[in-house]
């Protein structure tokens, strides 16, 4: 879909390779500046979390600490559809690249420069990292255990929504460019991309309501919970739909039940003392295949290494290609191995600057 729109990424580490990532897997030509030592992301996990989000780009290696990499970057970014860049606010206008400097050689651009706290905030400055964010969007206060102390996350959510974000402004300007034959300056915030998440939130509680949104998606009911099995792996029940539940109850051999489908979820409840002594009778393979059976909006919760067979069954694999020959970060062997493809050595593709000498 994105074949011909060349992407210029000056980003390091997680959200602007990771936006660049998915506008490659659209079919953008994507080109990763690095320094001359390479993307700091490239060491850790022996370089398989680099290899993730950067397969598929071309890297050039360049200092642009010195006039002649800032020039060849300055060259290469007169001829690119989009530039995206995650430095401290202000750090590539004092380096001569920033989006005035660019729009002088090429008007069409589309420039999105990605921060924690946006470029004009009080808090542009402040280093932080996706912990910091999701402190101060709420978001890690609504991941509390049952004592309600926060919980944390294995994730970094702030890093991969605020690269969603960020692809998705991309491919907003980039159609606005089409209509308009003008480019764009898209200033993200990480921590925006996770407030917009919490906008629900802040509505139900401004109006008086919960601080933790709905208790229906919230763990204080029987239908949408996690339930422990006999091995101590967890299930997921999301019956919220009335015909979802009355099909559990009644699969499991208990239609008392189906009136009850929005009782607390605490012990001393009947329902829920019953359905947590009904999970602990058997497995999580057992539970499993019952899953499959019952079509009832129940899941195991899977660790890494199950999800990743599952996304490379035959049944799946397509919920996870985004290119019409299926390619996506790692090539599905026979066995359900997911072996990551090779992303480009740092300066591999330094012939592209040949022609901006």
């Amino acid at each position: 879909m994105l074949n011909g729109i060349v992407v210029l990424d000056f980003s390091q580490y997680l959200p602007g390779p990771f936006a660049s990532w998915r506008l490659a897997q659209l079919g953008a030509e994507v080109i990763k500046i690095e320094p001359p030592s390479g993307d700091r992301l490239r060491p850790f996990a022996g370089g398989r979390l680099f290899a993730a989000y950067n397969v598929g780009k071309k890297s050039v290696a360049l200092d642009l600490k010195t006039d002649e990499g800032r020039e060849q970057a300055r060259r290469l970014a007169a001829r690119v559809d989009v530039v995206i860049e995650s430095f401290r606010p202000g750090v590539m206008a004092r380096l001569g690249l920033g989006y005035d400097d660019v729009r002088r050689d090429n008007e069409r651009i589309i420039y999105c420069s990605i921060s924690g706290f946006g470029q004009r905030s009080g808090r542009s400055l402040l280093g932080s990292h996706d912990l910091n964010y999701m402190a101060l969007s709420g978001v890690l206060a609504q991941l509390a255990d049952a004592r309600g102390r926060p919980v944390h996350p294995k994730v970094t959510l702030a890093d991969f929504i605020g690269g969603m974000a960020a692809a998705e402004r991309v491919l907003a300007a980039l159609f606005a460019r089409e209509r308009t034959g003008r480019g764009a300056y898209l200033d993200v915030s990480l921590v925006d991309g996770l407030a917009a998440m919490m906008a629900g939130h802040f509505a139900m509680e401004h109006g008086g309501g919960p601080k933790h949104g709905l208790a229906e998606l919230a763990g204080e009911v029987v239908c949408y919970q996690l339930y422990e099995t006999k091995d101590g792996r967890y299930m997921s029940v999301a019956a919220l739909e009335p015909h979802f539940w009355r099909q559990f109850c009644e699969a499991v051999g208990h239609p008392e039940w189906i009136g009850a489908q929005w009782a607390p979820a605490r012990p001393g409840e009947a329902v829920y003392d019953g359905l947590v002594a009904l999970f602990r009778e058997k497995t999580f393979s057992e539970w499993s295949a019952f899953a499959e059976r019952v079509d009832a909006c129940l899941a195991p919760v899977l660790e890494t290494d199950e999800a990743k067979r599952l996304f490379a069954d035959d049944q799946v694999r397509h919920l996870v290609a985004m290119q019409p020959d299926g390619v996506w970060t790692a090539a599905h062997g026979p066995d359900g191995r997911w072996d990551v493809e090779a992303p480009p050595k740092v300066n591999e593709h330094a012939d592209l600057l040949k022609g901006e000498e």
